[in-house]
């Protein structure tokens, strides 16, 4: 099974369950995550910015973290492509950059009305991340499975089933590009 390349856009990888989930799969070698720095940049100030709760140092250590855990993740030498691209949201086009530099099939975002379906010349395809994730199930469900119970065995306090933890991922269908 050829693994695909996707770009995890700010808004799937701001819900911690959900990036922690997309991390995952991704280490579980069913697909292979790709985000620029600009991504990460836009999902952690976002973060701060909604989560007086969190301080900048612990902010700082999970992005060190999920770079570490996906080192090869991050795209770089995209920004002369950006104004190839022409969306609703200009904002964007670093995203659709960092995609085709990278090589992406798919482009992974909350934010499907900002973005075409499908940029067949590219061929990239927008997805969300319910349709994404249900994706990789149809490919190889045992190890979407297993994924998905990882998180829920490891919390204790409170107790947690997998069907709690799922239920508790945000919905795909965010009318904002915004976290």
């Amino acid at each position: 099974m050829s693994r695909p390349v996707a770009v995890l856009d700010a808004n799937v990888l701001y819900p911690a369950r959900l990036r922690d989930l997309l991390m995952r799969l991704a280490i579980a070698s069913l697909y292979r995550a790709r985000w620029s720095e600009e991504i990460l940049d836009e999902c952690f100030t976002n973060i701060l910015k909604h989560r007086p709760d969190l301080t900048e140092p612990q902010l700082a250590r999970t992005r060190r973290l999920v770079s570490e855990a996906l080192p090869d993740a991050s795209v770089t030498g995209y920004q002369h492509r950006i104004n190839d691209f022409q969306l609703l949201d200009p904002h964007d086009r670093h995203i659709l950059a960092a995609a085709v530099t990278a090589r992406a099939s798919l482009v992974v975002t909350n934010n499907l009305r900002d973005f075409p379906p499908e940029l067949p010349e590219h061929g990239i395809n927008v997805v969300s991340a319910d349709q994404f994730i249900t994706h990789l199930a149809t490919e190889d469900v045992g190890v979407v499975a297993r994924v998905v119970e990882a998180p829920a065995r490891g919390l204790s306090s409170p107790r947690m089933t997998t069907m709690n933890s799922l239920t508790d991922l945000p919905p795909s269908t965010s009318p904002s590009s915004s976290p």
